[in-house]
């Protein structure tokens, strides 16, 4: 593992994904995908929403990074009986010194867990807002810096929606990424009975990566050029999403802001310096959907925002020329 603080390069950059994509396959089975999008939300200073059913690994994927990339890890899980203060943390009076003391809480922390976070009251999720969009925490008036990188996986049931109380638009869109990790086929639950038949690969991970060279590669990866055809591309998908009668409410600045930096980050883990139209149609189906709210009749015909955005995205022009292709 390197120690050097020089400032990283790209190549640095896709070096380093390589190793924690290694590094976490020791543990993941397949989701080759939701790696390289983890990586990317990583280097883009972004949240991810997994959006799934219990049992397919969304917690080791979680406690894997953590420890591939060198970062503390804190679990928070959300029941209704959650108070803000049990995730913030809360001042405290010391008998002994006279003064008032302040007791972190789980959210400080570098990569934090929020487990099955719709199961908590509006009042509690919202607690997690200032610290997502702002990088920093307020209790009891002062105001204190996340540290970084910071990184909020949230998990919720799709399925089980009895005493849960549904994410709200503002919420949602925090979240730079929604993910789900799919069933395993049947030769990859094979290998996943295989190695943890005996043993528990997450305990003999170590760190790839330190926590302040991942920091500087999140800068390194602004780097990568996005051509003037390229990022047209990603007004016009955007654009579209908000003139999509089918839509209620399309895509806000803030997710075009997560395509170009997300777009970006991939093609600097796939060891390009450029960003091809690939790069935006790819990340635009894990980056849009959330932010999309459905019209009546598009509920009422079953439809969802998937479907919909790929229709979409079949009917916005694709830029092919050189420019497109970082020339």
């Amino acid at each position: 593992m390197t120690t050097s603080l020089s400032s990283p390069t790209l190549s640095d950059v896709a070096e380093m994904a390589a190793r924690v994509r290694e590094n976490v396959g020791r543990v993941i089975v397949g989701r080759e995908q939701v790696l390289d999008y983890t990586l990317a939300a990583i280097l883009s200073e972004g949240h991810i929403l997994l959006d799934d059913v219990p049992g397919l690994g969304k917690t080791m994927l979680a406690k894997s990074f953590a420890r591939s990339i060198g970062c503390s890890f804190r679990r928070i899980q959300f029941t209704p009986d959650l108070l803000p203060s049990d995730v913030t943390g809360v001042n405290i009076y010391n008998q002994k010194s006279g003064e008032f003391e302040f007791r972190a809480g789980p959210l400080l922390a570098q990569l934090v867990l929020a487990d099955e976070i719709n199961r908590a009251s509006p009042r509690t999720q919202a607690a997690l807002l200032e610290a997502m969009e702002e990088r920093q925490l307020t209790v009891e008036g002062e105001t204190m810096a996340m540290p970084r990188p910071f990184l909020v996986i949230a998990t919720q049931n799709p399925v089980e929606l009895e005493g849960t109380f549904p994410l709200p638009e503002a919420q949602l869109d925090r979240f730079l990424l929604r993910l789900r990790m799919g069933y395993p086929d049947a030769a990859e639950e094979d290998a996943i009975l295989l190695r943890f038949e005996r043993a528990q690969p997450l305990e003999e991970l170590e760190p790839v990566v330190e926590s302040e060279r991942l920091r500087l590669m999140v800068e390194t990866v602004e780097q990568v050029r996005v051509s003037e055809a390229v990022r047209g591309y990603i007004v016009a998908i955007v654009q579209a999403s908000r003139e999509e009668k089918a839509f209620e409410l399309g895509a806000s600045p803030r997710a075009s802001l997560a395509l170009l930096r997300t777009t970006r980050a991939l093609a600097a883990i796939r060891g390009r310096d450029f960003v091809l139209p690939d790069d935006v149609q790819e990340m635009a189906r894990v980056v849009l959907p959330h932010r999309l709210m459905l019209s009546a009749d598009a509920r009422l015909r079953s439809s969802t925002p998937e479907s919909l955005l790929e229709q979409m995205l079949s009917r916005v022009p694709v830029p092919i020329d050189a420019a497109a292709a970082g020339g």
